[in-house]
């Protein structure tokens, strides 16, 4: 599996001001179907994730910066790569282009919720060996997390990583 998860999309009217510019906040809204496509291709969709086994990834912290404008009509290209992961978060990094120039970029945290108590929780062993098969890094955040039980850990009160 490559590290780099690459999707497109495509500018729809809707995405765009009167003057046929990407509206920033749809650039929000997009990036998060990048994700939930991303999980997906993990093997986790947020279908089954959220309504059968009740946990989510919300975004904790997001930072972003826009170098050019696109426009309606434009494909832009999504590189997704996971950068770092925590005991109950992973941080993201989206490059996003069209024909080859960058457009934006921007980094994210998402952290493992459980979706009743509303409260983070460890990565399950499964998640967290998907996540590292993907991750650029290898810190000893990841290395240490190998030894965690395949069971899916009691909630923590708190915030997580």
């Amino acid at each position: 599996m490559s590290k780099t998860f690459t999707t497109k999309r495509m500018l729809q009217f809707g995405d765009c001001d009167i003057s046929g510019t990407a509206y920033f906040p749809a650039y929000l809204d997009i990036l998060n179907g990048v994700n939930e496509e991303f999980w997906a291709h993990l093997g986790f969709p947020w279908h089954e994730i959220i309504w059968k086994q009740r946990w989510g990834t919300p975004t904790v912290h997001i930072s972003s910066e826009f170098s050019s404008p696109s426009f309606f009509g434009e494909e832009l290209q999504f590189d997704l790569t996971v950068i770092k992961i925590g005991q109950s978060s992973v941080t993201i990094h989206h490059e996003i282009s069209c024909a080859g120039e960058k457009r934006w970029s921007s980094t994210q945290v998402l952290a493992a919720s459980d979706l009743d108590k509303h409260c983070s929780i460890p990565w399950p062993n499964e998640v967290r060996a998907a996540l590292e098969a993907v991750c650029v890094g290898r810190g000893p955040e990841q290395a240490s997390a190998r030894t965690r039980t395949a069971e899916w850990p009691a909630p923590t009160l708190g915030k997580g990583e």
